[in-house]
């Protein structure tokens, strides 16, 4: 299956980084190179972006699609948590701007195979990176009662984690949890009928819950913010989209703790701008071209509501 995945707040993103021709850029989460290809066209001969992902997927559509800019792009296959080590093996210090596109993608969403889908019978597997040995099926048959009772409802934020958590360990007493319907059918039957009718698919908060805890997708986010807000240039921008609300907090709560007064250094001083984004309707046409959309369509509808669009501009004065 090709790599199609339309990016959001493609213009937003672009126009906030406020890009100068000769800079350096970085998308920390690369995908299918949406974003990326945008910043490549503005930038001159002078310029780079270097686009990084943990998917052996998207570096492969990325690399197709922004090839024609040549040796001003560089695509490294790793997480946006070594960023700053990556770029240091690169020979650079300092960049002028990076972009984050959290969560998991449409095209993620709709290859079976993945195990991303609760729609769709498949391994469950849930890994963002297919180098890792652990899978989301590890977790599910062996984790213990308190430990997915704590993911779902601190990651999946479901009122009935309690529940969930206790028919997967009954579950998984008459054998291994292994495919990803198997799991749905668990969690359908651990949830009241009304409830079910009322916020979107019954399986839709465990999943996420267990996909973040496998990828550690909060701890990476949390541990890596401040470190690249640090590698910004003088008037450098980071901006970032938020999928839920436990990305958004965080991203918040960095960047609010990045605000003058702050922690830096006093030569230092930053000014945060906040924008929430509806929606738009265009992004649930995401993979638009090709092959059975409807679970990653349907998955990416039942996201929150809205985006936020986050910026810190960093200044030296």
């Amino acid at each position: 299956m090709a790599f199609e995945h339309k990016s959001v707040l493609l213009e937003e993103v672009v126009n906030g980084l406020n890009i100068k021709p000769d800079g350096i850029y970085v998308d920390g989460t690369l995908g299918g190179g949406g974003h990326a290809f945008e910043v490549c066209k503005q930038l001159s001969d002078k310029g780079s972006f270097i686009g990084i992902d943990q998917d052996a997927a998207a570096i492969e559509a990325a690399g197709i699609r922004l090839r024609s800019f040549g040796e001003k792009v560089t695509i490294v296959r790793s997480n946006y948590c070594d960023m700053k080590l990556r770029l240091k093996e690169l020979g650079i210090d300092k960049v002028d701007g990076i972009v984050l596109d959290l969560g998991v993608s449409s095209y993620q969403l709709d290859t079976a195979e993945r195990g991303f889908s609760y729609t769709k019978d498949a391994p469950l597997d849930m890994r963002m990176d297919t180098r890792q040995a652990k899978t989301a099926a590890d977790i599910v048959n062996g984790y213990s009662e308190m430990d997915l009772f704590r993911i779902i409802r601190d990651y999946g934020e479901d009122r009935f984690a309690k529940n969930i958590a206790k028919h997967i360990v009954m579950e998984r007493e008459k054998g291994p949890i292994t495919t990803t319907l198997e799991l749905t059918e668990i969690i359908k039957a651990s949830i009241p009928m009304k409830f079910q009718k009322m916020s979107g698919h019954p399986a839709k908060r465990t999943f996420q819950a267990i996909r973040i805890e496998l990828n550690q997708e909060l701890t990476v986010l949390r541990e890596s913010l401040d470190e690249m807000i640090d590698l910004l240039n003088k008037g450098g921008r980071i901006c970032i989209i938020t999928f839920h609300s436990l990305e958004d907090r965080i991203v918040r709560k960095t960047f609010r703790r990045n605000e003058n007064p702050c922690t830096c250094p006093s030569q230092f001083s930053s000014v945060c701008m906040w924008e929430e984004v509806k929606r738009k309707g265009d992004h649930e046409k995401a993979n638009s071209s090709g092959g059975n959309r409807d679970s990653g369509k349907q998955q990416i509808k039942e996201r929150e509501a809205s985006y936020f669009r986050a910026y810190l501009i960093r200044n030296i004065v």
